[in-house]
């Protein structure tokens, strides 16, 4: 996994058709150290967030060409997983629901306050920044940076190097490796295991986070190279 450099500035699409308010909200978004994409109706803001690949979309509902709401859910059907807050000047509560259900992050109502508006960004991209770190399969999540796992909700105790084992297997999804190279990876060369090291602790993994153990699905054999995880 790869860390970009934290002086890159985060990329905001704001697709509004309103011109005063595009343009108010793109001057102020860029004063406080965003760059801004800018689209005027629907259609313009789906292209240009799949080519583009922006960091936030801030996103109108009442759109030319298409609404608010379809472009979203033409994103999330592309497998677009891009951090969206909505804007709308419908405050009633079906409308606020459809938005979240179609999957925005965040539901701003106008008018609305810029300084709220801006404090609902920021939180969105910290989220985004936190569930980055968060490997999902099935019903576990993997905290890589909290070292914590979770199935279903509910803690699931991990030791050390079982948790090393199980974060080297969800980083490198669908990769075989062999037992010496589980090892040396997941913990390190000082590590002094043998092949049957490992099937001992892939056989813990299995029976803390396969529905059947026996037919694993993620934790599975290669045979005569090793193991491959399979989300």
């Amino acid at each position: 996994m790869t860390t970009e450099s934290t002086d890159k500035k985060p990329r905001i699409l704001v697709v509004e058709d309103d011109l005063s308010i595009l343009t108010g909200l793109s001057m102020s978004l860029r004063f406080e150290g965003f760059d801004v994409i800018q689209a005027q109706d629907g259609r313009t803001g789906l292209q240009k967030a799949i080519d583009e690949r922006p960091d936030l979309l801030v996103l109108d509902v009442m759109l030319p060409q298409m609404n608010g709401f379809e472009v979203l859910e033409e994103l999330r059907a592309r497998g677009s997983t891009i951090p969206v807050v909505v804007l709308s000047a419908k405050g009633v509560e079906t409308d606020r629901v459809m938005g979240l259900n179609l999957g925005a992050d965040d539901y701003v109502v106008k008018p609305f306050g810029l300084q709220e508006l801006l404090a609902r960004i920021r939180a969105v991209l910290r989220r985004r920044v936190r569930d980055e770190n968060i490997v999902r399969f099935s019903d576990t999540a993997v905290d890589l940076n909290a070292k914590t796992v979770s199935r279903r909700g509910v803690p699931v105790e991990l030791t050390a190097q079982e948790f090393k084992l199980l974060g080297h297997f969800v980083t490198h999804p669908g990769h075989t490796f062999s037992r010496e190279e589980l090892l040396s990876g997941a913990w390190g060369y000082g590590y002094e295991g043998t092949a049957r090291t490992v099937d001992n602790f892939v056989s813990q993994l299995r029976a803390k986070f396969e529905p059947d153990p026996d037919e694993p699905r993620h934790f599975k054999t290669v045979r005569g190279l090793g193991y491959r995880f399979d989300a």
